[in-house]
C-alpha cells in the first residue's frame, strides 16, 4: 500500500446530451451554484464548501463520467503521486502543471485500472463559502462517489496500491459474497466506495446537508419536483449516515446524506456486513425495501468514457 498522498474528494465532472435539463437539475431542484458557465460547460459549486466546484457538466454526444477529482496538500505531493504512478505502470493522460479550471491549481489526469479518468491537483483557490444555515435544505459540500466495477477486488487493491486508500468496511451476502467496499483517505468512513456491477460506470455521487432536518426538507423538495426518489429515507449501517436516492435527468443516482461517520483510524478495524440482513442497509427501517429493481438503476448505463480522456 502506498502512503497517502491525497487529501479529499474535490468535484465529479459528468457529461450529458440534454445539458440544459441536467443544469437546471442541479442548479435549482438539487441545490448546487452555477459559478461559471462558458459553451457548453458550467461549474456548480455547494454554498457550503470551499472547494471552487462540486460538480461540472459538459455538453456531449452522449452521457459519461468525465473524471472525478481529488485534492493533494501540495504541488510537492502531485509530483511524487505522478513519479509513483508513472513508476507503477499507470497510464498518465497529462504531465503535472496549471490546472485551467476555476480556482486554477496544479495536477494531472490519469487512467485507474477500469480506464476511469482521475485527476489530483493541489494549490487550488480556495471559494468563498459561508455557513449554511437552520431550515436551508442545499448541499453543505460533496460527500463521497462510489464507482461500479466488474472486478471488485482488483480495483480496490490498485487504489490501496497506488493511491494509498484504505478499506473501512465491507458489504457482503451468503447468495453473492462481497459486493462493496468503503473506502478512505482520511477519518471520513469512505470518500469512495466501490460497488460490483456488471461493467464500470457511476454508481452514486453524495452531498452532504447541514442535518437531518434540512436532510429531510430537501428530500421533500427533489419529490415534489416530480424527480425519481429510488430509495429512502433511511440510515445505513456501514458509516451510520443517513440516505435518500434519487435519479437526476440522465439516469444517474444522486444522494442526500448526513452524519457520515468520523473514524479513529489507529483503532478501527474493517467489518463484513451482511447486508441481506434489512437492518444493516437501513437501521431505521423507514425506507423502502431494497431490491433488484433498485439495484439495477444503480448500475447505470456502461461508460462511454473508459479510457478515453475527457476533451476537457
Amino acid at each position: 500500500m502506498s502512503a497517502r498522498l491525497l487529501t479529499h474528494l474535490r468535484h465529479v465532472d459528468l457529461a450529458v446530451p440534454d445539458y440544459d435539463k441536467q443544469l437546471d437539475f442541479y442548479a435549482g431542484v438539487w441545490g448546487l451554484t452555477k459559478v461559471e458557465e462558458d459553451s457548453g460547460i458550467s461549474f456548480l459549486a455547494a454554498e457550503g464548501s470551499p472547494e471552487q466546484y462540486v460538480v461540472r457538466l459538459r455538453k456531449a454526444a452522449e452521457k459519461r463520467l468525465d473524471l472525478v477529482s481529488y485534492g493533494a496538500a501540495s504541488a510537492a505531493d502531485v509530483d511524487t503521486l505522478a513519479e509513483r504512478l508513472l513508476a507503477g505502470g499507470v497510464r498518465l493522460i497529462s504531465q503535472p502543471g496549471k490546472v485551467d479550471t476555476p480556482g486554477g491549481g496544479y495536477g494531472f489526469r490519469f487512467f485507474d485500472v477500469d480506464g476511469r479518468t482521475i485527476e489530483v491537483s493541489a494549490d487550488v483557490e480556495v471559494r468563498r463559502h459561508r455557513k449554511i444555515e437552520e431550515k436551508e435544505s442545499i448541499p453543505v459540500k460533496l460527500s463521497h462517489v462510489v464507482l461500479n466495477s466488474p472486478d471488485l477486488d482488483r480495483t480496490r487493491n490498485w487504489y490501496e496500491r497506488h493511491l494509498g486508500f484504505r478499506l473501512s468496511d465491507t458489504l457482503s451476502s451468503p447468495h453473492m459474497g462481497e459486493v462493496m467496499h468503503f473506502m478512505r483517505i482520511s477519518n471520513q468512513h469512505h470518500s469512495m466506495a466501490l460497488a460490483k456491477g456488471p461493467h464500470a460506470s457511476l454508481h452514486h455521487v453524495s452531498f452532504e446537508m447541514r442535518g437531518i432536518d434540512e436532510y429531510m426538507r430537501g428530500s421533500g423538495r427533489v419529490i415534489r419536483a416530480g424527480f425519481k426518489k429510488l430509495w429512502g429515507p433511511g440510515r445505513h449501517m456501514a458509516g451510520d449516515n443517513t440516505f435518500t436516492y434519487f435519479l437526476d435527468p440522465h439516469g444517474n443516482t444522486v444522494e442526500y446524506t448526513t452524519e457520515l461517520e468520523l473514524l479513529d483510524e489507529d483503532t478501527w478495524h474493517p467489518h463484513v456486513y451482511d447486508f441481506s440482513r434489512p437492518e444493516v442497509t437501513d437501521q431505521w427501517g423507514t425506507a423502502n425495501p431494497m431490491n433488484e429493481l433498485i439495484a439495477k438503476e444503480s448500475f447505470n448505463d456502461p461508460d462511454r468514457g473508459c479510457f478515453v480522456a475527457p476533451p476537457v
